[in-house]
């Protein structure tokens, strides 16, 4: 992680504080738009990401990720202890996932490969007529004058255009056999469990602080203690306790880096 990056993750947790704070105040919006700012990133990431897996325009992506972000910045709570590029993306991508679902309840094809599933048909049934047998996906590529890479494409999509349902059996045991939706990740305990391992891994970044630094952030971030009365508590004058703040965040991201590194999404 680059020292631009430690800083730009250090000011988004500095403004989710304040805005946490400042909910209700007049000053919340522009917070939550220069946290909206700081983030879009990892809005246009996943928007490209989603946009390659179906027919909707990256821009709507893009517009209906910026509505899951807010709502991850309104319900993230610092305190928790975990990174908010871990809190937000399902969040993100989940808005893009839904827009998906209301917009169609089957895969969308092209209509170009929709034309050309219908002529490969009749390229197929003529073939057979005349060689005496089923052709081979290479024949009936050249004969319609497209790679047999994108014939079987082609035919892919059609045969996935109906969604399968979730009691369809995918395998069968001695005893019992298996439903497709049972082989499905529970998103829920995945998300507890990338949660419960950012919050280990920040206690122990926090453990290799200096007592009164990872004093003055605790008091901050999970006791909801404002910069002077954690002055007060330690001893040393406010400005002291936001210079510790800032020195202890930049030396977590520090210890961090190599778990931010394979969790990013």
């Amino acid at each position: 992680m680059t020292a631009i990056q430690s800083s730009l993750r250090s000011d988004c947790m500095e403004l989710l504080v304040a805005y946490q704070h400042q909910k209700d105040s007049k000053n919340s919006v522009a917070l939550r738009n220069k946290l909206v700012r700081l983030n879009a990133g990892l809005v246009r990431k996943i928007a490209h990401r989603v946009s390659h897996q179906c027919a909707e325009p990256y821009e709507d992506l893009e517009q209906i990720g910026y509505m899951g972000l807010i709502r991850a910045i309104e319900r993230f709570n610092p305190a928790q202890g975990c990174a908010f590029s871990s809190f937000a993306v399902p969040y993100i991508r989940g808005e893009m996932l839904h827009f998906l679902r209301d917009r169609a309840s089957s895969v969308k094809v092209p209509r170009r490969w929709q034309d050309l599933q219908k002529e490969g048909q009749k390229v197929r049934m003529a073939l057979a007529k005349d060689l005496g047998y089923q052709p081979t996906d290479d024949e009936v590529a050249i004969e319609m004058g497209i790679s047999v890479y994108e014939w079987r494409e082609i035919r892919m999509a059609v045969k996935n255009r109906m969604p399968l349902s979730l009691d369809a059996t995918v395998s069968h045991q001695v005893d019992s056999s298996i439903t497709l939706g049972e082989t499905l990740p529970d998103m829920h305990y995945q998300t507890l469990q990338a949660l419960e391992e950012d919050r280990q891994q920040l206690q122990r970044a926090l453990n290799q602080l200096e007592d009164k630094t990872r004093a003055a952030i605790e008091f901050v971030f999970f006791n909801d203690m404002s910069r002077k009365e954690v002055a007060e508590r330690i001893g040393v004058s406010p400005m002291t306790v936001t210079r510790r703040i800032q020195r202890g965040l930049e030396q977590m991201m520090v210890y961090l880096q190599p778990q931010t590194l394979q969790t990013d999404p």
